[in-house]
């Protein structure tokens, strides 16, 4: 992950990433809906992973990628 990526960058490529996904029209309510309902994605994010245990990690991580491939045009992958 390039870390060095301007905020207009970095807003750029995560609304193209939405709309690859999404759509415009489900990209722009995905944005409404964690604007009105005050998501923090990084206390999801710990509560997600406080869940799963150490052993399962990777099996959850293969099992998730599985069910959800990258569609997009990555530049390069971690």
């Amino acid at each position: 992950m390039d870390a060095s990526l301007s905020s207009s960058e970095l807003l750029k490529n995560g609304m193209q990433c939405l709309t690859e996904k999404l759509g415009i029209i489900n990209a722009e309510r995905f944005i409404s809906i964690i604007i009105k309902e005050q998501f923090d994605y990084t206390k999801w994010q710990k509560t997600y992973f406080d869940n799963i245990k150490p052993q399962n990690f990777d099996s959850e991580l293969l099992k998730y990628s599985e069910e959800n491939p990258h569609k997009g045009k990555a530049k390069k992958i971690l």
